[in-house]
Order: C-alpha cells, then sequence, then structure tokens
C-alpha cells in the first residue's frame, strides 16, 4: 500500500469533501493501493496550497482564485481535478434589515473578511445590481462568519462568505422566515470553480500513475455521493460527531450537485478558468490575467464513463 495523504480546503471536514471519505470508507482507495489520510490544515502553517509547496502532504482541495494567484508569482502548484462548479458564497442578512437586495447594502455595514477578492466581489455584487459600492461600510469579521444572532445583535446589517450549503443551514434562535440568504451566483458574480483538487507539479511529474489511481478512486467518491448524498453521511458521523445529523445530510443534499457538470465529475473547465481570471485582474486581485493557461491539467483524470 502507498501512502497518500490528502488535505481538505477548511479548519474542519465537511460535506464539501463527501467524495473522499465515501472512496475511502467503500475501500476503493485500498483497491487502487492506496492508504489515503485525511487531514485539515494548520493555519499556523498557512492554508493548503502552502502544505502542498512545502512537501507536507500529497493532494489538497483549495479555492481557484488562490491557485492563480500562486501560478502568477511562478509557484509550481497545479489543479488536477474540480471539485465545484459553481459559487458557494452567499450574501446573508434579516428581513428586518431594510435589505432587499445588493444595491440595499451601500451604506449599511458588511461583515466579511476582507481579502482583496472578498473585497472585490462585495463591490461587484452591489455595482452589478447599480448600488454605489464605495458606500459600503465593512466590517472586518476575520475568518469567522457571523451568525443570524450576532446581526440581530447589531454587530453588522449583512454578512458575506458563508456558504448557503453549510453555514446558512445551521440552528439558530432566530427564526427561519427572519433569516435571507443570497448565493452570489444568483446575485451576478463571474462564474467559477469554487474549490478545485490538486498536488505540487513535482508530484505530477515524478508520480503520474499514482495521481491517476487517486483521481480514479476520488472520481467514484464523488460519483456515488453525488447519486445518493446520505450514502456518505455514516462518514462524517465519524469525523464530525460533533455537528448535528440534520445539518449533515442537508449540507451532503445541498452541495452535491455542484460536483458534477453534465454528469461528469473532475473536468476543470476553461469556461469557468479564463473569464474568472480576467475578473480577478481586473479587480486587482491577480498579476496576470493568463495565469489561468497552466494553472490546471485534465490529464490525470479517468476517461468518462
Amino acid at each position: 500500500m502507498v501512502s497518500v495523504r490528502v488535505m481538505l480546503e477548511y479548519f474542519h471536514p465537511w460535506p464539501n469533501s463527501a467524495g473522499l471519505y465515501l472512496a475511502r470508507e467503500r475501500g476503493w482507495y485500498q483497491e487502487a493501493g492506496l492508504d489515503v489520510e485525511l487531514v485539515v490544515h494548520d493555519p499556523w502553517r498557512g492554508d493548503t496550497l502552502d502544505h502542498l509547496l512545502a512537501g507536507a502532504v500529497d493532494f489538497g482541495l483549495f479555492p481557484s482564485n488562490r491557485l492563480l494567484v500562486r501560478r502568477a508569482l511562478g509557484q509550481p502548484l497545479q489543479g488536477v481535478a474540480a471539485i465545484n462548479h459553481q459559487g458557494l458564497e452567499s450574501i446573508q442578512t434579516l428581513t428586518d434589515s431594510g435589505i432587499r437586495r445588493p444595491r440595499d447594502l451601500a451604506g449599511r455595514r458588511l461583515a466579511l473578511n476582507p481579502t482583496p477578492r472578498g473585497l472585490a466581489m462585495v463591490r461587484h455584487l452591489v455595482r452589478v445590481d447599480g448600488g454605489d459600492p464605495d458606500a459600503l461600510v465593512l466590517v472586518d469579521s476575520g475568518t469567522r462568519e457571523l451568525r443570524p444572532e450576532q446581526l440581530a445583535a447589531g454587530i453588522a446589517d449583512a454578512s458575506f462568505g458563508g456558504y448557503w450549503a453549510w453555514e446558512a443551514l445551521m440552528d439558530s434562535p432566530i427564526e427561519a422566515e427572519r433569516r435571507v440568504v443570497w448565493p452570489v451566483d444568483e446575485l451576478g458574480a463571474p462564474a467559477y470553480h469554487s474549490y478545485l483538487l490538486g498536488a505540487h507539479e513535482q508530484t505530477l511529474q515524478a508520480r503520474p500513475e499514482l495521481t491517476r489511481a487517486f483521481l480514479a478512486a476520488s472520481a467514484r467518491g464523488y460519483l456515488a455521493a453525488a447519486a445518493d448524498p446520505a450514502s456518505a453521511l455514516q462518514a462524517y458521523e465519524n469525523v464530525t460527531p460533533y455537528f448535528p445529523r440534520e445539518l449533515l445530510a442537508a449540507s451532503l443534499h445541498k452541495i452535491a450537485p455542484t460536483w458534477l457538470h453534465e454528469g461528469a465529475w473532475g473536468r476543470q473547465r476553461d469556461e469557468l478558468l479564463e473569464p474568472y481570471a480576467h475578473w480577478l485582474h481586473a479587480n486587482g486581485v491577480l498579476d496576470d490575467a493568463q495565469a489561468w493557461r497552466q494553472a490546471t491539467s485534465n490529464a490525470f483524470l479517468p476517461e468518462p464513463v
């Protein structure tokens, strides 16, 4: 058995990685001769891409925009499979805020992690809806996603960043009918892959057959989880017993459709990568609008069935 270390995309496992857990649980990695360890990153040592660059893990999940930025810096990292084919972020507010659409955020307090890409996104969403992005009042919430009860307490009028397939599904003392969740895809955001799976180029060059075997088994896992999201529930109960079963089940059903495009898993699509790279460049996030061209490869994916 060949040991393979895979780093997830967040501070803890959540249902977006269901295909990996299901492939391991059903023995598909083992059939391929792989002993797969799934880990989360240590923020003190950086994100998943930092861990890949340092050789601490073999494969990892990461946001597509972060990969593009690193490729523009010349870092030898590459995406080898798409995890999501749409945006996962949302704007969240309460009905009593008076905010009915993105342009209403002008002059209001919006909480977010003020990364260059996050700032560009909220300004874009307000602007395309006819509002004044310069009138936004930004509240730095760091890496913490504000809860509805914190909005009700007056910390901010709205928040950006929480996922409609995760944080937005969590229980809150705030009544469901007061909670407003707007997925960015419905607000005029540029299309993009939220997460990709990738590796250091050295791994891809030195171990191409291992990469193909890992992706083939992972594809089986994601296709099975997409066909029956509840089938991955037990795997999450084993690794995240601190989250309610109902939340995990709801998230699995919400997130599953984002894993496939035209029934297939994994293909990184130029029609999402190129316009997104140009948007990031136009908004000062990405130095080189052409960085997308060498950032990904579909060469290691299994042939579609």
